[in-house]
């Protein structure tokens, strides 16, 4: 079974002659354990697709079907998206959008503590993902003293915190160097294959995505094809 399917997805913003189609009849499904790419040019429907994927951004028209549950259908479908976001999916930007006056593992925390985890439970899981991320010895630092990779790998480690189903990583190397950015990437693909989360992964860097299972292209809110 998918982890996310989306069918004919459909999002229209404006009327009349200020009618813009950012996205227009999109469909794919990512099952998990899986690493898919969202390529294309800039204004091609990227982030609009990956609000709506989110369950941040309404869609228009078309279907969301989320770990087996349709949560849209031409319109919200009454579950809670918010608590399914909050508990199911991940989010990693280009960015690290780190909470600057807390450390790294207060970072990792944070979400933890929004839905009331044990706390033992809670720090103990905070030690296996900075432990997990390679980034354990700084988990005491703040992110200002953290290289740019090790912010990411914080952020990472924070998205994973209560076990998403699904990793939407935006632009998550754009802001890094090369040999960082091909890091934090090797870190995503070792999540997917290992804890059996989908990863979705957007970029404008075909050498980052080595390995993907599959490749999707936007272009004008249409997805033209896939590798």
């Amino acid at each position: 079974m998918a982890v996310l399917e989306i069918t004919g997805l459909t999002k229209i913003f404006g009327s009349g002659r200020l009618e813009v189609r950012a996205l227009d009849k999109v469909s794919l499904a990512i099952q998990a354990g899986e690493l898919a790419a969202l390529m294309g040019p800039s204004g091609s429907g990227k982030t609009t697709l990956l609000l709506c994927i989110s369950l941040i951004l309404e869609p228009t028209a078309g279907s969301v079907v989320f770990d087996g549950e349709t949560i849209y259908q031409d319109g919200w479908t009454g579950l809670d998206v918010r608590r399914r976001r909050r508990e199911k999916i991940g989010f990693v930007f280009q960015a690290a959008n780190l909470i600057p006056f807390l450390t790294a593992r207060e970072n990792v925390l944070f979400p933890l503590n929004l839905v009331g985890l044990d706390k033992k439970a809670a720090e103990r899981r905070v030690r296996e993902l900075l432990d997990y991320m390679e980034i354990a010895e700084r988990s005491h630092y703040l992110p200002a003293l953290l290289s740019g990779g090790e912010q990411q790998r914080v952020a990472i480690a924070r998205a994973l915190a209560n076990r998403p189903k699904l990793i939407l990583a935006d632009e998550p190397t754009a802001s890094l160097d090369t040999a960082r950015g091909q890091k934090v990437m090797e870190m995503l693909k070792k999540i997917a294959r290992e804890n059996q989360t989908a990863v979705i992964t957007v970029t404008h860097d075909a050498r980052m995505i080595e390995g993907f299972d599959q490749i999707y292209h936007l272009e004008d809110g249409r997805l033209k094809n896939q590798v």
